[in-house]
């Protein structure tokens, strides 16, 4: 997963290109590039230029600002092919140089391009899949030469030819000298256009559009258009004709999208969660969906990472309040199960883009099963592939490790299950706010305190604790660098009992519910092995208080709520935990915000 940017218009695009990608480093920042051109130049003449490097955009100097042209295509990158380095930044180039293109996607068939590239005379200088692309069209631009083609339709045959080529998933934007526009290319990968004033966006999403324009076009799969000044030409492969999208006003406020006074995204994003949950919950539900869901003799959820962990969540509470069979399935392994015709199929993506989400919905809806969607990204790939898309109210999320957008999710699995449950705990949930508003006055630094010398850290809980357990372990990983497993409590003696020492903290989220009384015992037996106890439980429990190590009382309120504080908490714990160690917070090591490709 990367993120790419476009910009044609009448400013130097340089600077927009940086500051969008810049925007976009939570999709990858081990190397960016850009390159821009002279629109106006006829074909053959103007210059193309071309800046790439290794490292983080925002880190660099304001020398990849200095390029000057009209057009411009950038990158930030997560590496898939190549190690990161200056050659393989993007964009890459053709060997004559008068071709550029930045890709978001793998081309599954690019080893075989190129041996056949290499065998007609190209020339590669990088690592990565994406070279092929740009050799690719100067071949076809060349044989479009010798048909005696020219101008558009020399571009036309070029695009199409590739199209015709390529296998695999791409976001493509292509800057060509003497061409005066840019080509945007949609298959698999998540990418939508800006529409300004006299001047025209592309992204892999919206975040770098937002400072320039609300109106936004989202390409479907297999579209491909032309960002010319006088407007976007948009076509429909491998039918070539012109095809007409919606264009949609999108209210996202872009100073969302900036820290605000904190000194990271991940606590901006943490303190919004009490009116993220109740705007999210609160949304009403189409009757047709439903009643889809009313009649559903079983549920499968698909996701991945927190996702995932919010559909078990789902599951404990779905089965119990409304005894309707829910399966959770990682959606890269969806595939390789059985699922009745019949089912409904839930997908839950924060981005809406991830490749293997996407692709269990298809697989579902090719075996006849009602899929539903759950996501923050209005117009995204999921949306048009589900019968029913209910949509998060997270706004957008900057940080890489999911905090708002996995409460959004909750949010909504959670109104499922109020509806279906006949307002089952309904009352509660609409009034969380202030208990989500006390969580957050939580002071995290004891808890921190002990898991930052750790080296393994436990995280355990039974029922609907269990996901939340593997979430809080999640996050601790992601940011901390910490290992952290997350454990049902009853497993523990089945093997994780052996990892236990003094240098082991447990974290064990036990409030008063129906698992209390054997939860506690659990505890016991853990700190009988000597590991140091963290507890996060009912406010008032004495008891757990007095056998923990530290104990972290949540607010008073009914257990429903007492789920989503707890998951407040065990976030808090690890964002302490990653400043304390000097983490880079918002983009840990070696991952990306939205994972679009397989």
């Amino acid at each position: 997963m990367c993120g790419i940017v476009g910009y044609v218009g009448e400013r130097n695009a340089a600077p927009i290109i940086v500051e969008g990608l810049k925007c976009l480093e939570y999709r990858g920042y081990d190397s960016f590039g850009l390159a821009v051109a002279d629109g106006t130049a006829t074909d053959g003449g103007g210059k193309l230029t071309v800046v790439k490097k290794q490292g983080r955009i925002s880190d660099a100097g304001s020398d990849v600002s200095l390029a000057c042209g009209n057009i411009g295509i950038g990158h930030t990158r997560w590496a898939t092919h190549g190690v990161p380095s200056d050659v393989n930044a993007h964009p890459h180039t053709d060997c004559t140089g008068d071709i550029a293109v930045v890709h978001n996607g793998i081309i599954e068939n690019y080893a075989e391009l190129k041996k056949t590239l290499i065998a007609e005379g190209h020339v590669f200088k990088s690592e990565t899949d994406t070279e092929v692309i740009a050799h690719l069209l100067e071949k076809f631009r060349n044989a479009a030469a010798e048909k005696g083609l020219s101008g558009i339709e020399k571009v036309d045959f070029a695009v199409k030819n590739l199209m015709d080529t390529l296998e695999g998933s791409f976001a493509l934007l292509i800057l060509i000298r003497g061409f005066n526009g840019l080509i945007a290319i949609k298959r698999f990968s998540p990418l939508v256009l800006g529409i300004g004033d006299d001047e025209l966006f592309a992204s892999s999403d919206m975040t770098p559009i937002l400072e320039h324009t609300q109106k936004i076009l989202f390409l479907e799969d297999n579209d491909y258009a032309y960002l010319m000044p006088d407007g976007i030409r948009l076509f429909g492969y491998p039918s070539a004709k012109t095809v007409e999208r919606d264009v949609k006003t999108v209210d996202w406020d872009v100073e969302s999208a900036k820290k605000g006074g904190y000194e990271y995204f991940m606590e901006k994003e943490i303190f919004e969660q009490p009116a993220v949950f109740v705007n999210s919950f609160r949304q009403k539900i189409d009757d047709g969906a439903v009643s889809v869901l009313k009649k559903a003799s079983s549920i499968t959820v698909v996701a991945c990472g927190s996702s995932y962990h919010a559909g078990l969540i789902f599951r404990y509470l779905m089965e119990k309040y409304c005894k309707i069979p829910v399966r959770v399935e990682i959606a890269s392994e969806f595939l390789n199960f059985t699922t009745a015709k019949g089912t409904v199929v839930i997908a839950v993506t924060q981005s809406g883009e991830t490749a293997d989400t996407l692709a269990a919905l298809r697989h579902a809806k090719a075996n006849g099963c009602p899929v539903f969607a759950v996501t923050n990204v209005l117009g995204s790939s999921v949306t048009r592939i589900a019968d029913y898309v209910l949509y998060t109210r997270a706004g957008p999320e900057i940080s890489v490790a999911a905090t708002k957008s996995f409460i959004a999710q909750c949010a909504v699995l959670l109104r499922i299950v109020s509806i279906i449950g006949k307002g089952i705990f309904e009352k509660e949930l609409f009034e969380i706010y202030p208990v989500l508003e006390e969580t957050l006055l939580f002071d995290p630094a004891d808890a921190s305190a002990v898991c930052k010398d750790a080296e393994n850290i436990f995280y355990v809980g039974r029922g609907v604790y269990y996901p939340i357990s593997l979430e809080g372990a999640l996050k601790m990983k992601e940011i901390t660098y910490i290992h952290a497993e997350g454990c049902a409590a009853g497993e523990l003696k089945h093997g994780p009992f052996s990892l236990l020492t003094p240098k082991t903290p447990v974290v064990a989220v036990c409030t008063k519910d129906d698992a209390y009384p054997v939860m506690i015992s659990n505890i016991k037996e853990m700190k009988a092995r000597g590991a140091p106890v963290i507890a996060i439980g009912s406010g008032g429990d004495a008891d757990l208080k007095e056998i923990a190590d530290i104990f972290i009382p949540l607010p008073r309120s009914k257990n429903i709520c007492e789920v989503i504080s707890a998951t407040i908490i065990l976030q808090m714990i690890a964002y302490n935990t990653a400043v304390l160690l000097g983490r880079d917070v918002d983009k840990p090591r070696n991952l990306a915000k939205s994972v679009t490709v397989i």
